[in-house]
């Protein structure tokens, strides 16, 4: 199992960090759309796991920010 780590931020710091993974999660959605439209299913399959803990992540971050 993973460590847990705490880390604090204002809210301006969080939305930056929001933002950044929107980001990333965007590169990881195209990366993804790209290896399915070429065949190759273990990119695909990579590609979505890491969007979807992205994800994850993003929607904790705008939990906290209340902006669920």
């Amino acid at each position: 199992m993973a460590n847990t780590i705490k880390l604090a931020f204002t809210e301006d710091e969080a939305e930056i960090l929001i933002d950044a993974l929107d980001a990333d999660l965007e590169g990881y959605r195209e990366s993804a759309k790209e290896a399915r439209g070429n065949n190759r299913r273990a990119e695909v399959e990579t590609f979505t796991e890491a969007a979807d803990r992205i994800e994850a992540v993003r929607d904790r971050v705008r939990a906290a920010l209340g902006q669920d």
